[in-house]
């Protein structure tokens, strides 16, 4: 079944496992995620859900979002994505999504925008290799032949230096690690596309996993506070 769900990357951290392992995992926040609109065959051609996420001013938006958020019963909203082949029968407009679309040890895919790096060169951009670093080479960390001798200008697809970063990725297969409906948090194993506060959207993974990581019973470190005995109330 086709579903997502959108959130704010928070940061890293790690849990253990009652067994003793330990696992990376990072932090989404989804809550806010409310179904925007719903498409149909009949009406649009394909079936489809749009959700909204994170609230905004309604001057910094369009016209036509305040309305279409209107229609849902919700405020503005900044982020808007589709989830096309969703069971739209299951779902209606205005409708909370949270975190427990998701169940632990569920297989998932995660797609950010990565972090910018601005210009780099070739060999951070490409993982190109240096040149010799003796004083007599004059040549260190340059881009190599240019190919400008025969062809006469630079063959397509000659890797230079340029801008890095700031690109849609997505990380696959990764694991649900753990989720909390009451906190609208979800704990995805490993690392994930984007900086910190970046939005990100948490899909059904679309390969099938050769390995899957196996999630068992988290170790709870809540500290609870227990009665104290008084001679009141003894």
């Amino acid at each position: 079944m086709k579903k997502g769900i959108l959130g704010r990357k928070v940061g890293m951290t790690q849990v253990f496992t009652k067994a003793g392992k330990l696992i990376p995992v990072t932090v989404v926040e989804v809550g806010g995620n409310v179904v925007t609109q719903i498409k149909t065959k009949d009406k649009d051609g394909y079936d489809a859900i749009q959700l909204g996420f994170g609230d905004t001013k309604e001057k910094l938006t369009t016209k036509a979002s305040v309305g279409q958020t209107a229609k849902a019963n919700t405020t503005p909203k900044r982020y808007f994505r589709e989830i096309r082949g969703a069971e739209v029968a299951n779902y209606t407009l205005g409708q909370n999504i949270d975190a427990d679309i998701f169940t632990v040890g569920e297989v998932v895919d995660v797609t950010g925008i990565s972090k910018g790096k601005g210009t780099q060169g070739v060999i951070k951009r490409n993982n190109q290799t240096r040149g010799p670093m003796g004083h007599g080479s004059k040549y260190h960390r340059g881009v190599g032949s240019l190919g400008t001798r025969l062809p006469k200008h630079v063959i397509k697809g000659k890797i230079l230096p340029g801008h890095m970063g700031s690109e849609k990725k997505t990380m696959q297969n990764l694991v649900i690690v753990a989720t909390d409906a009451k906190e609208n948090i979800i704990l995805v194993s490993g690392n994930i596309p984007g900086a910190k506060k970046s939005m990100v959207m948490i899909r059904p993974a679309v390969k099938k996993p050769k390995k899957v990581l196996k999630v068992d019973e988290l170790v709870d470190f809540s500290v609870k506070a227990e009665p104290t005995t008084t001679e009141e109330n003894k």
